[in-house]
């Protein structure tokens, strides 16, 4: 089967090989016919079966017809592209718009129109909602109303354009889910708005926009999920809302959602298992679930291996085992049965899977962004082709417009006018920024994103800021105007006060005469109130007496009546044991005994009325007499006890109570009724008798207190007189007090008016200044009030949106972009006029407090700390210099939590952190965040915001919490998703910020006292700053808190005036401060150009990672190498001369530093790079010619006027004499050819003079000059231009020794060995460790080669060594690439707390290119990086191969003699193969790695072999060649051409002449004779010419093109090595995307139309080998220019943003800007070395070639070899056509060379055997015409070119080879894989001298 993914690749070609095994069938699409056919009868079945309307039914046809048509225009005009790879459009789709039209019922498609308007909304939904562009949807919305034209009659287009319109299943509410048409926005937005209300207090609190587009995207949802078998590809960038919307539309639809949690080690597997679960729940429980599935979980591409099945098919292989299959079955046996089916397991697997797939729906949420979702979409065509695509577009202007304007119209205080340009503002911010953001990735290479979702911020910020604003401003106000009121009233107050002052005084004297009257009073009172006492004494002792008297009386009756008392309680008791019951029961006794019958008359005597004794007491008379039981207890109980009458008293005593009988015991036994009766009887008698005996005495008592009552009388009288006088003195006493307390009341308000007049005085003084300053602030406010909304609009952009910008962009496009938008409007939006908008966010106080906490104090630092600190968003801080988190440190102190993600248990302490709501710090953020933090970041609360879920577990949230965030990367790529949910701030230190700093260090170690004296006015100001301002806050708060007449409140003006007094002292201080101040920065600016020195050798270093990734440097390391270099900078007592010696020293030890670790071909570009850049820094040298001598920008002249120049200098000279400064050079070069001829042909230009007046020129001028003329030697003129500006010492090798390296270097500071071939870094660390005791045999060194998992050994190792102070070696750390960021962690936590003896050693190699580099920053950062390079140079490499050995090795050999001698010319032999690789492939086709174990293993090789041939004495040299030469080194040698290079030198080296003393061993170098190790040593110092390449064989020529070379590639790294023009605007160069267009548009313009193929072979029926070549190469042509007219075709569309810049178009833009051949025409083309315009010439030559061979296929007279794609396949021809015509076996033919003496024009016609040939060049020698031999080459003519040659085939016998050089034949200089042929050249020299000069012709130069 197969299915493409791309329209431009739907011809898939398969060979007939594969082709013949199978059967081949073509499925084709149906006609239209069938398809009307299919669709008619499924939806008038549809619409027949629901009993829709016949009117309904009727329009049926119509809306088949209508969907046919659109969906064909849809596959004609939208096909898909790189961007557009999604528009493939099939029968799926058009099935997809029918389905959405069965989801309607007839309720709400009532007529033919609403099925019309059903069909448009399904197909906007199958077509429209998968469109990209605004462009494409307008168009579809043309197609659309075509279709409508063309099938509807009578339908109105007002119908149709009608917005919204929507269709969804949740329109009408409280009805069941209908698919029904939505009627209006507001409706609908209500429904939303309830559901979202539902939502977020059951879930995680989603904060939606609910305007149009959302809406929209929730119906789109919603549908995806209603639809039967339906899935979702949603596709928009993160933050545009894709998850949220899902979440509503599935909770509105019921549908559960579903993520996978992905955690450390989630695999496949995984996934399966959750999948797994997602089956039985749906298939089984019959659940609805809905998988959401984004980007980030995905971590593994094979994740969409199962999803891909699970959308194709809605199953997915082997995802259950097979018990688990049987549950399923079992599981669903009993629904299976309830439908009527076969319960058995194939039908019971079919229901499940049939289920799942109804009530299981994948929705997708994944990013546009680059090309992944294309390679997805090709590798699994299912996320396209079985899903409905909802494209999230980002948000235009008018869109971002209406969401900001619906926002702002709710905010009061803002004028409707005012609102519509704060909402364009807003939207133009967003625009902006992301335009911004473009030219920030292009130049600093750095990634800004922004979403829907940061525009939604900005608004929230904006409002809440203003809000806060507002309050904050009206505050401030309320209390200046308070302050200002009270100060006003208070002026007022005073002269009320003085006329209250003497009202008060006339008062006060009246009152002192009224004491004294009343004084006068008291004294007469007095007197009076004495004589009236003492007779109330008298009286008193009368009464007295007469109190005793009545006492004693009043005892002696108590006491007689308490003897009566017991009596009256026991008749009291007596009566309480009668009650109605025993009495009635008394009563009803018929005949009672005596004892109660005489009871009960004794009773009726007592109770007798007035005395009178019944004569009738017989029981018939008691009876009667008890009447009624209840009144007769009454009567007994209510008895006169005290006036019992004497006759009734006698009777009852002497005929009863003296009866023995009558007695209350022996009653009891008859009645108790009558006990208790008789029992009241005696006691009452008793009782009466005693009171009787009692009442005289009462008598005299009553007499005794009469008499007391009149002399108490008498007493009280007198008492109540003396009582009155004691009343009227206490009267006129009291008054008199009051007097007295009166006066001094009246003393003290008197005293108070004088002290509250003396105070508001001084009140109104002290405070005038106040006074002025809070009335001028009050007007400020006022404007301020006028203005905030604008600068609150200003400010809440900037915080929104600046963070990640360096300070050049924030000043662009804060001053000209976003002021100058805002006050262009019409209606302008008020703002303040220099608006700064940290004075928005915070106050001096606060700016000051910051630095104090160690905030850099910088402009850039102080924005980013406001932004921090006003953010809404979790701030993510890029801090790799790691200040900003020092700051946040010392800010927050033990407030602060730090976690790093891994570390162990790091989600407990973040989960801590949220439920207490402290300060969360996270450090070290990679680029890739952990997934489980995504509901953490997201702020994705639950349960009302109370909750927020991590790891599945629902953790407290609190709202005080807060998050900080940050990563140590210098660069990081994050997500958009991530940077929507946090506020990026780029804390990366600035210049200025980092001078300022080491300013401050230079000044603390030169003049400590001037530094302390600084820190602590620093300190001081801002500490004043900050009491200034609180003093003020005081001051103004107690004014607005005093009410009333608040003068009258002494401690209040008090403390008013001390607060004042204070802030006029602080004032006083700060303004003394900033004497000293300015004093002091006098005194520290002397010392600034050693910090502004040392701030610009930081990002000189710093920037060294754009030329090697290995070349990373922090600051706390270059902090160190910065002190250092001042404690050793030499002393001197003038305090400029000591400036400049540490400026000096911070730059050569800085050198130092960097250079150990930078490889030579990198230190002269370091070294350049600094001198300029100190130079452009002090102004010494012009921007402009700088830059001109790194771009060059010449254009090569056709001719040179001048032999000695060649065009392209010539060009140069002419492009250079535009320049001012340099006009007439041209003409000077001209005029003056000898002196110039000089300079050009010097060994040593850079060291002559310029002619005439151009030796004036300045240094940099001369630069320029020299490369024009001899760019080969720029690399000695940079060198010599470097010595000149900063010094000899910088361009001498100086390297420090290892012993000074590792003092540098301490637990936390690594040594990290950068290898290189053939050196071994480790003999310095082992020699080091043996001299201080550590070494592998004492167990105190460890080395670990890493590789083959030795991770944990080394982990161990490092672990352990650390506690015990041992040193640790890991070698080849590249080799580890996944461990490493483990080992930078491990490093880290290993140094804390380690024994000071601690070391770690580490080796690894560069990466051969960026893409491959694995090192860690931290690592490297931290680490002192060393180099370790092998010697260059013949001289250097000579006794480097010597050093090898030693005097020992040549008195080893019997043969000391012809061993000496050999063994020298060996290690000469090997010097020359080392430092021949240097000349490129000029020296050797491919680079080698010959090593020292070469050289030493064919020294032993030659002492065995002369020992083993001692006794012949013979020297076995063609054994010796062999072995040296084929195995030894050759063994290393892949290419033929240098294996015979090879030979050829040890044939050279190698002979007989060495031991007469007549070798030579090079131009001027005589082999030494027999000498000792020493004398060899001495030999080569003495003897060796100084370095060129005719050491090696080689013409000086070699060196040009090497050192040309070399010189362009140091000045264009220079290049990119200079800061980037963030605002590059007008008048500069034209950008990157500019200057490609027009390369696209010339290259177009010129290029051919590709050849007829068809056409051309119809010319001829021959098919000759030079025909068939002819054919071979217009199809290789044909295929090239359709390549380069595709690619360059969709790089363009790329550019104009109808396609998305894939990585390919990438890689073209970059080849053609930089005037490169792209790789892939290259690779359809041939190699070359050319430049993009000199390629594409030659291949319009190549046309022009072709198209004149084509027009008659004969033969060209001159063939132009090096324009064929394949030279190979015509030489072949030449071969076969002569074997041919002489009918000669081709196996034994050979081509042979004739070189003519004439040019291509020369020729009219081809030989008649062979051809002739030209556009050959010879390289390392040149071809004499006249003598017809190779010769010397010319110096400077590097490829002179070799005339027409004449080649032609003969038997190979015939052939000549006699003095002839077998000349190989390359495409280019690169020779090697670019071998075409081999040629035999004439020659009068040795064969060898052109091999060893490495001799061949080139096809292209």
């Amino acid at each position: 089967m197969n299915k493409t993914c791309n329209r431009s690749q739907h011809n898939i070609l398969y060979s007939s090989d594969s082709m013949r095994h199978f059967s081949v069938f073509t499925v084709s699409f149906p006609s239209s016919e069938a398809q009307l056919s299919i669709f008619s009868q499924i939806l008038c079945g549809h619409l027949k079966q629901q009993l829709f309307s016949a009117m309904v039914q009727r329009s049926a046809a119509a809306v088949v017809q209508a969907a046919i048509t659109l969906h064909h225009k849809m596959v004609h005009s939208f096909l898909p592209t790189a961007i557009k790879f999604h528009y493939t459009f099939n029968l799926r789709d058009l099935f997809n718009v029918f389905q959405g039209i069965l989801l309607a019922g007839p309720e709400s498609v009532k007529e033919s129109t609403d099925l019309a308007l059903l069909w448009l909304h399904e197909s906007c939904r199958v077509y429209s909602d998968r469109l990209v562009d605004v462009k494409d949807l307008q168009f579809f919305r043309k197609l659309q109303m075509e279709t409508v034209h063309e099938c509807f009659e009578g339908l109105e287009d007002i119908k149709v354009t009608n917005q919204p319109l929507l269709y969804c299943h949740f329109a009408q509410v409280g009805d069941e889910a209908a698919y029904t048409p939505v009627t209006d926005w507001s409706t609908l937005r209500s429904i939303l708005t309830d559901a979202l209300e539902s939502y977020n207090e059951l879930n995680a609190a989603m904060n939606l926009v609910l305007f149009e587009d959302a809406i929209q995207h929730v119906c789109r949802i919603s549908r995806i999920l209603e639809s039967p078998r339906g899935h979702g590809l949603l596709v928009g960038v993160g933050g545009s809302g894709k998850q949220s919307l899902t979440r509503l539309a599935a909770y509105i639809s019921s549908v559960e959602i579903f993520q996978i949690t992905l955690s450390k080690g989630y695999s496949s597997q995984d996934l399966k298992m959750d999948l797994a679960d997602l089956f039985l729940k749906t298939g089984v429980k019959n659940q609805r679930v809905a998988l959401l599935m984004t980007d980030a979980q995905i971590p593994d591409e094979r994740f969409l291996v199962l999803i891909n099945d699970l959308l194709a098919s809605g199953e997915i292989p082997e995802l259950f085992s097979e018990e688990e299959i049987e549950g399923v079955v079992s599981g669903v046996r009993d629904d299976v049965r309830a439908l009527g089916l076969l319960d058995n397991r194939e039908n019971c697997w079919r229901f499940f899977t049939d289920r799942v797939r109804l009530q299981l729906t994948v929705v997708l949420c994944l990013s546009p962004m680059g090309n992944v979702l294309r390679v997805r979409a090709c590798r699994f065509p299912a996320l396209v082709q079985c899903t409905t695509i909802d494209w999230f577009h980002p948000w235009t202007s008018e869109a971002l417009q209406s969401v900001s304007h619906r926002f702002i119209q709710e905010i009061k205080g803002i004028e409707p006018a005012v609102q519509e340009s704060i909402s364009l503002f807003m939207a133009y911010v967003h625009t902006s920024v992301n335009q911004a953001s473009e030219k920030y990735q292009q130049n600093e290479k750095r990634y800004n994103y922004t979403t829907p979702k940061s525009f939604l911020q900005q608004i929230t910020l904006y409002r809440n800021l203003l809000e806060k604003s507002r309050a904050e401003l009206q505050h401030k106000m309320n209390r200046l105007d308070s302050g200002l009121q009270k100060l006003q009233t208070t002026a007022t107050q005073v002269e009320d006060l003085k006329a209250k002052l003497a009202s008060q005084e006339a008062e006060l004297t009246f009152k002192k005469q009224n004491i004294e009257a009343l004084i006068t009073k008291i004294g007469l009172q007095t007197e009076r109130v004495s004589s009236k006492r003492e007779a109330a004494d008298v009286e008193a002792q009368k009464v007295a007496v007469i109190q005793a008297e009545v006492s004693l009386k009043q005892k002696d009756c108590e006491n007689d009546l308490a003897k009566a008392e017991p009596s009256l309680t026991a008749a009291t008791a007596a009566l309480h044991t009668l009650n109605k019951v025993n009495l009635t029961e008394l009563k009803a006794f018929p005949n009672p005994p005596a004892a109660v019958i005489n009871v009960a008359a004794a009773v009726m005597v007592l109770l007798a009325q007035r005395g009178r004794v019944p004569k009738d007491r017989s029981w018939k008379a008691a009876r009667a007499f008890m009447g009624k039981v209840d009144d007769f207890l009454q009567a007994l109980v209510s008895y006169d006890k005290e006036h019992i009458p004497e006759s009734c008293l006698t009777v009852v005593k002497q005929e009863y109570l003296r009866n023995p009988e009558f007695h209350p015991d022996l009653v009891r036994t008859k009645s108790t009724a009558a006990a208790g009766l008789c029992a009241w009887i005696i006691n009452i008698v008793r009782y009466y008798e005693i009171y009787c005996e009692v009442i005289p005495k009462r008598h005299a008592l009553s007499q005794a207190n009469a008499e007391l009552e009149t002399a108490t009388a008498k007493l009280l009288a007198v008492q109540k007189k003396l009582v009155d006088l004691d009343a009227s003195l206490q009267s006129l006493t009291a008054q008199y007090e009051m007097a007295i307390a009166e006066k001094i009341s009246c003393q003290e308000e008197v005293t108070l008016t004088n002290q509250t007049i003396e105070l508001a005085n001084r009140l109104v003084k002290g405070l005038e200044s106040e006074k002025e300053r809070w009335s001028h602030a009050i007007v400020q406010y006022q404007k301020q009030q006028k203005t905030l909304c604008g600068d609150v609009l200003i400010t809440s952009a900037f915080v929104s949106y600046m963070g990640y910008f360096t300070r050049p962009y924030r000043v662009e496009l804060l001053n000209n972009a976003w002021i100058p938008f805002l006050q262009s409007q019409e209606v302008s939006v008020p703002l303040t006029d220099g608006l700064d908008p940290i004075l928005m966010l915070t106050d001096d106080a606060t700016v000051a407090a910051w630095h104090n906490q160690c905030l850099p104090n910088d402009r850039m630092s102080t924005e980013n700390a406001a932004i921090l600190t006003t953010s809404e968003r979790w701030p993510l801080i890029i801090d790799p210099q790691q200040q900003g988190i020092k700051w946040i440190r010392n800010r927050l102190g033990s407030e602060l939590r730090v976690v790093q993600l891994g570390q162990e248990g790091y989600l407990d302490v973040i989960e801590q952190a949220l439920a207490s709501g402290e300060t969360l710090l996270i450090e070290n953020l990679p680029e890739k965040v952990d997934p489980v933090l995504e509901p953490l970041l997201g702020r994705n609360t639950i349960k009302r915001g109370r909750y927020i879920q991590i790891r599945g577990k629902d953790c407290e949230y609190n709202s005080n919490f807060q998050l900080i965030i940050h990563t140590k990367l210098a660069n990081p790529h994050f997500p958009p998703e991530l940077q929507a949910q946090t506020t990026l701030i780029n804390f990366t230190v600035t210049p200025v910020g980092l001078e300022e700093q080491l300013l401050g260090q230079v000044v603390s170690r030169e003049r400590p006292d001037l530094e302390s004296l600084k820190m602590e006015l620093t300190t001081q100001q801002n500490h004043f700053k900050i009491e200034l301002k609180r003093l003020e806050d005081d001051l103004l708060n107690r004014l607005s808190a005093a009410h009333g007449n608040f003068l009258g409140d002494i401690s209040l003006v008090e403390q008013l005036e001390s607060t004042k007094t204070t802030a006029c002292h602080i004032q006083c201080k700060v303004v003394e401060a900033r004497e000293n101040e300015t004093k002091i920065n006098e005194a520290r600016e002397v010392y600034r150009p050693a910090a502004e020195r040392a701030s610009l050798l930081f990002f000189i270093i710093n920037d060294l990672s754009k030329i090697n990734l290995m070349y990373q440097f922090s600051l706390k390391t270059f902090n160190s190498v910065f002190n250092k270099a001042m404690e050793r900078a030499e002393w001197d007592e003038d305090v400029r001369t000591r400036v400049r010696t540490l400026t000096e020293a911070i730059t050569y030890s800085v050198f130092l530093y960097t250079s150990q670790g930078l490889f030579e071909r990198d230190k002269l570009t370091f070294l350049s790079h600094t001198a300029f850049q100190i130079l452009l820094k002090q102004g010494l040298i012009d921007a402009q010619e700088f830059d001109f001598l790194l771009r060059f920008p010449v254009e090569a002249s056709k001719v040179s006027p001048v032999s000695f120049l060649s065009a392209q200098a010539w060009g140069a000279i002419k492009t250079v004499s535009t320049m001012e400064d340099f006009n007439g050079l041209d003409r000077d070069v001209e005029s003056s050819p000898k002196r110039w001829r000089k300079i050009v042909e010097s060994s040593c230009p850079e060291k002559e003079r310029l002619p005439q007046d151009w030796k004036n020129k300045s240094s940099l001028q001369k630069l320029i000059i020299l490369r024009a003329l001899r760019p080969d030697r720029m690399t000695y003129t940079l060198r010599n231009f470097v010595e000149e500006s900063m010094g000899t010492k910088y361009v001498e090798a100086a390297r420090l020794e290892f012993v000074k390296l590792y003092e540098d270097s301490c637990p936390s500071t690594p040594v990290f060995f950068i290898l290189s071939p053939g050196v071994d870094p480790l003999k310095d660390v082992e020699k080091l460790g043996l001299k201080l005791g550590f070494s592998i045999d004492q167990g105190t060194l460890h080395n670990v080669s890493l590789g083959q998992g030795q991770e944990e050994v080394a982990e161990r190792v490092v672990k352990n060594a650390s506690k015990l102070g041992h040193w640790v070696i890991l070698q080849n750390v590249h080799l580890v690439a996944r461990w490493l960021p483990s080992l930078d962690a491990l490093l880290e936590t290993a140094a804390v707390d380690s024994h000071p003896n601690y070391r770690v050693f580490i080796t690894g190699e560069p990466a051969p290119s960026p893409e491959q580099h694995v090192i860690p920053r931290g690592i490297l950062e931290n680490a002192i990086k060393i180099t370790n390079e092998p010697h260059t140079g013949m001289n250097a490499s000579l006794h480097a191969a010597l050093n090898n050995f030693s005097q020992d090795t040549l008195d080893m050999c019997s043969r000391e003699q012809e061993f000496n001698s050999m063994f020298f010319s060996l290690c000469f032999f090997h010097a020359c193969v080392m430092e021949r690789r240097k000349f490129g492939p000029q020296g050797w086709n491919h680079y080698y790695p010959f090593s020292t174990g070469d050289l030493t293993i064919s020294a032993s090789v030659l002492y065995n072999y002369l020992e083993a041939n001692t006794k012949s004495m013979q020297v076995p040299w063609e054994d010796l060649c062999y072995l040296f030469g084929e195995i030894m080194y050759g063994g290393h040698i892949t290419d033929d051409w240098d294996r015979r290079l090879c030979k050829t030198y040890l044939q050279e080296f190698m002979h007989l002449k060495m031991f007469e003393g007549e070798l030579f061993l090079c131009p001027g170098f005589l082999a030494p004779p027999f000498l000792d190790y020493s004398g060899y040593h001495s030999y080569i110092d003495e003897h060796l010419p100084s370095e060129n390449p005719t050491l090696y064989g080689l013409h000086p020529n070699a060196e040009l093109e090497c050192l040309t070379v070399t010189s362009d590639n140091l000045l264009r790294t220079l290049l990119e090595l200079q800061p980037q023009d963030s605002s590059r605007g007008e008048g500069a160069a034209p950008s990157m995307e500019e200057k490609v267009k027009s390369v696209i548009e010339d290259i177009l313009d010129k290029l051919p139309e590709e050849y007829n193929m068809a056409e051309i072979m119809s010319k001829t029926t021959k098919r000759s080998p030079y025909i068939l070549v002819c054919f071979q190469e217009c199809e290789r042509m044909n295929l090239l220019l359709a390549e380069i007219r595709k690619s360059l075709n969709e790089l363009d569309l790329g550019l104009k943003g109808e396609l998305t810049i894939s990585s390919r178009m990438e890689t073209l833009q970059s080849a053609l800007f930089t005037d490169s051949v792209p790789d892939s025409w290259a690779r359809l083309a041939y190699p070359t070395t050319n430049t993009l315009a000199q390629w594409f010439n030659d291949l319009m030559c190549s046309c022009r070639e072709l198209d004149s061979w084509t027009q008659d296929l004969v033969l060209p007279a001159v063939v132009w070899l090096s324009g064929l794609f394949n030279p190979q396949s015509f030489l072949t021809a030449v071969l076969q056509s002569i074997a041919r015509k002489n009918q000669w076996p081709l196996d034994k033919m050979t081509l042979i060379v004739d070189v003519t003496k004439k040019t291509k024009d020369d020729f009219g016609h081809p030989p008649r055997e062979g051809a002739y040939i030209h556009g050959l060049f010879v390289e390392g020698a040149r071809w004499d015409t006249q003598t017809g031999v190779l010769s010397e080459a010319v110096l400077r003519d590097l490829t002179p070119a070799m005339p027409v040659l004449y080649v032609r085939a003969v038997p190979a016998e015939e052939q000549e080879l006699k003095s002839t050089y077998e000349c190989p034949v390359y495409r280019t200089k690169q020779r090697g894989p670019t071998y075409v042929w081999t040629l035999h050249l004439r020659t009068k020299q040795p064969p060898a001298k052109w091999i060893v000069a490495g001799v061949a012709l080139l096809l292209s130069v």
